[in-house]
């Protein structure tokens, strides 16, 4: 499953001037940041009177409590009668990257192989998101962190032709069009398990050579 991501505010410089968005992340706007579970990310979401809005969220819901609770960052069972409660619209988001991981399935026993996926363009695409305001503590037991989180996560679906030989369990649900976007952030919650059902075209994407890759390690570009 996809748990890291590079989110570049300046392919999105026009859509800030757009929703009004200033400042987003811990240290300062035009950055390239690279999102780990847990850590800061941009985020567009509705408003209230149905304008959207960029806004930052931590990357990971609460999981089930039966399980532990844990932070899931990947949601793929939307049956789920822990996720049910969050997929109206106003709980709808999109998660901006410029580009994702897997990890290979065929990794050598002891090592792990990350490969990237970037839109050819190297544009900006949207991850289809959840999120809600949750209270408690979301740090460590060295470092906790009590008190109220705006959380997000992203739905997964089936890997499409490009990604199946890296990783066959599953890849995020991309929106690439405007088209998409305002799709899932409005559609009746009938319709998401179509909208997630969906295999993404091979052309959206392209696996980054190992060079450029290097771009996404490390956190911020200079």
């Amino acid at each position: 499953m996809c748990n890291r991501y590079a989110s570049d505010i300046r392919k999105a410089d026009l859509e800030a001037e757009i929703y009004g968005y200033s400042e987003w992340s811990e240290t300062r706007i035009n950055s390239v940041l690279e999102v780990f579970p847990k850590s800061i990310a941009p985020i567009i979401r509705l408003r209230a009177d149905g304008a959207r809005e960029w806004t930052s969220m931590r990357w990971g819901l609460p999981g089930p409590p039966q399980f532990g609770g844990a932070p899931v960052t990947n949601i793929r069972n939307i049956h789920s009668p822990h996720w049910r409660p969050l997929l109206g619209v106003e709980h709808r988001c999109l998660a901006p990257f410029t580009a994702f991981s897997e990890y290979e399935d065929a990794s050598p026993k002891g090592a792990k192989i990350i490969r990237w996926f970037a839109p050819p363009d190297r544009g900006i695409a949207y991850f289809a998101g959840i999120w809600q305001v949750w209270t408690g503590d979301y740090g460590s037991k060295k470092e906790p962190k009590s008190g109220v989180h705006t959380l997000f996560s992203f739905l997964t679906t089936e890997p499409n032709d490009l990604v199946r030989p890296v990783h066959a369990k599953a890849m995020p649900v991309v929106l690439r069009t405007a088209a998409e976007q305002e799709e899932w952030l409005n559609a009746p919650v009938a319709e998401l398990v179509s909208i997630q059902a969906r295999i993404l075209p091979v052309e959206a994407l392209e696996i980054v050579s190992d060079e450029e890759a290097g771009q996404f390690v490390g956190g911020y570009l200079k």
